[in-house]
């Protein structure tokens, strides 16, 4: 760092470069002497790597938003974040922003623009990315900026996401911090490649590699590259090489770093360098040094005693369980007249309502746009809607998911389609551990529908006729619906778009032309968490949903019963009331899903009517389900693995006992 690289800022500028560097540096120590005293417990250390993250945040708009590591303390501290808040944050404190419940840089903060970390690291990149969407479909002129880690790099999500965003040309700034370790990998266990910015060619994206510890060289070039972006959008990889001094966190220390390379990247500390210059040139002075540390130091004392001082937090099940789920907005009763409809055309004539209802609503899916999908639901929307909000997408399904949720950060709506049910595997992480999880930990919604085309009948083999929408009654934070009629198929839709909470839509494909039914015209919405009685009886109970609802009536109308059907419609939350009525009416209970018969959601239901309903029963509750097998394709083993012919074995057995 020379003097030469001072010129072009004003003194104004440099200085507050300065005192954004050394607020970090002084928590840091603040932190460290706390920790070796014992009386915090763990601490990631960014000492050495500051000027990557107050570079960063002086280089952007303050309302543009950054999305950040553990390793980026000056970020938080230059968006002018309450230290006392965020001490508490790192100590379990509920005057953080977490209610106690998350750790360290785990949280987001949406009034100073900045959303944290999960432990999976690489899913940021893509939230940042539909950020960027966000700006350029509103024509604002913003970008967005995610930091990683080379260790980072490795992960599909980052190659999903750059992908995307070179793809779609969004403003999006993706910034590795290449500290030397992973923990303990180092960069050739971790990379084959030179650099990690030789990666964006395969992208089609500039890059740049730079002096992560020269403030001023990671300053003028993010601002540089930012200024670019806001007039002609398009992603940038910047790959800023700095070293992590201290432990990944203090507790696994740095004996397996060679002495030698410590020694070296301590020549080169960030905060040394830089005030060294500015004293040289007259910039600031060791008065002003003293002064601004002075203050620092007050203000870092009085925010760990407010940390220290604040009680530990006292556990409140009810609160714990009203924050999994943002409020849902009321129901919308229907008000046109109905006329039949399949199933297919009644969730596309949802998806044109929700279109039509909230102007910013985005639909993303492999072959949605001109083709119509697979299955032809949207069809035609591109000439009503623009390409713009009907996306065709890459095959990145984690990225598409991410790229919804970072939609829904800047108060926009999506509909992500997956193909087929069996893909949302490749989407899984972002869905149980962002979507599901976002509320609970901070209070941020995430307004994301993912429709699901499942099952089977269609002879389609084990990976395309899965139904596995128990895997996601099972994360906490998600609502699961399951409509069998083209009512319920709109009406559940509408409400799912309308719903703050990310909501997993099960579509059962061989209902899509096989049915048909009376649909009120224009909008409305079905309650989720509301069951629907598809017929009364007085012999024994049936709940089920789905297909499911079809084999029910078809088998007691074989069998001759007076069967009480019920169905579920909404598999989360559930309508315990409903469950409750049925059992109490017939006393004699079977439970009936096309999901496989282990680990399947019948087996809940069948536990919570025991613990709450047993003195109702005059029979074991019995459960009809398909074979604990993958879905074979060959249609006579496809047959034998559905729950048809058990299905009324069950029930005679139900009515004997």
């Amino acid at each position: 760092m020379n003097k030469a690289e001072l010129q072009g800022l004003d003194t104004t500028t440099l200085q507050h470069l300065y005192t954004q560097l050394l607020k970090p540096r002084l928590i840091e120590e603040k932190m460290l002497n706390l920790l070796r005293q014992g009386r915090i417990s763990k601490w990631f250390s960014g000492i050495g790597q500051e000027a990557i993250s107050v570079g960063a945040a002086c280089a952007l708009q303050s309302d543009e938003l950054i999305f950040t590591m553990h390793r980026n303390l000056g970020v938080f501290t230059a968006r002018n974040m309450p230290l006392d808040r965020m001490f508490c944050q790192w100590q379990g404190k509920r005057l953080g922003y977490t209610k106690a419940r998350d750790r360290s840089f785990h949280f987001g903060a949406m009034e100073h623009h900045i959303v944290g970390m999960i432990s999976h690291l690489g899913p940021q990149l893509s939230l940042a990315a539909g950020v960027a969407m966000a700006h350029k479909l509103r024509r604002e002129g913003k970008v967005s900026l995610a930091f990683t880690g080379e260790g980072a790099t490795s992960q599909g999500e980052f190659h999903e996401a750059l992908n995307v965003a070179s793809v779609w040309k969004l403003p999006v700034i993706f910034l590795i911090e290449n500290n030397g370790y992973g923990l303990s990998t180092r960069p050739s266990e971790q990379y084959a490649c030179k650099d990690l910015v030789d990666r964006a060619q395969g992208y089609g994206m500039r890059s740049a590699k730079i002096d992560g510890n020269n403030i001023l060289e990671v300053y003028n070039t993010i601002s540089n590259i930012a200024a670019e972006l806001r007039e002609n959008p398009e992603p940038f990889l910047l790959e800023c090489v700095t070293f992590r001094m201290r432990g990944h966190e203090e507790a696994s220390g740095t004996k397996y770093v060679p002495k030698e390379l410590m020694e070296e990247w301590a020549k080169r500390d960030p905060l040394d360098n830089f005030e060294r210059l500015l004293l040289e040139n007259g910039i600031v002075t060791p008065e002003f040094r003293k002064n601004l540390e002075d203050t620092y130091k007050k203000d870092i004392q009085a925010a760990v005693e407010v940390m220290f001082n604040e009680p530990e937090p006292v556990a409140d099940t009810e609160e714990e369980l009203a924050d999994v789920y943002a409020p849902a907005p009321p129901v919308v009763a229907p008000t046109g007249a109905a006329r039949e409809l399949r199933f297919i055309d009644a969730i596309s004539e949802g998806l044109r309502e929700g279109m039509q209802k909230h102007p910013e609503l985005v639909l993303m899916g492999q072959d949605i746009a001109d083709y119509g999908g697979v299955f032809k639901i949207t069809q035609g929307f591109v000439d009503s809607f623009g390409k713009e909000r009907v996306r065709n997408t890459p095959l990145c399904e984690s990225a598409i998911v991410g790229i919804g949720l970072g939609l829904s950060l800047k108060g926009m709506k999506s509909m992500v389609e997956m193909q087929f049910a069996d893909f949302v595997t490749c989407g899984f992480n972002q869905i149980v551990n962002n979507l599901a999880k976002l509320h609970w930990r901070w209070g941020q919604t995430a307004d994301v529908v993912v429709r699901m085309p499942t099952g089977g009948g269609t002879g389609a083999g084990p990976f395309h006729s899965q139904s596995n929408e128990a895997w996601f009654t099972h994360v906490p934070g998600l609502k699961v619906v399951f409509p069998s009629t083209p009512e319920d198929a709109k009406g559940l839709l509408l409400a799912a778009l309308a719903d703050p909470n990310p909501v997993m839509y099960f579509e059962h494909k061989a209902l899509y032309r096989s049915i048909s039914g009376m649909v009120p015209e224009g909008y409305y919405t079905v309650e989720i968490g509301k069951a629907r009685q598809v017929r009364s009886g007085n012999d024994v109970s049936i709940i089920t949903y789905g297909m499911g609802v079809q084999w029910a009536e078809q088998a007691a109308d074989r069998l001759g019963i007076s069967a009480d059907i019920v169905d579920l419609r909404s598999l989360v939350p559930l309508d315990y009331e409903a469950i409750a009525a049925t059992v109490k009416k017939t006393n004699r209970v079977l439970i009936l899903h096309e999901d496989t018969l282990f680990g399947g959601i019948g087996g809940e239901i069948a536990a919570w009517i025991n613990e709450n309903l047993f003195e109702y029963l005059d029979a074991p509750v019995l459960r009809a389900a398909s074979l604990d097998t993958p879905v074979p394709f060959a249609i006579p083993l496809e047959q034998n693995f559905f729950p048809l012919e058990r299905l009324e074995g069950q029930l005679a057995k139900l009515l004997r006992y």
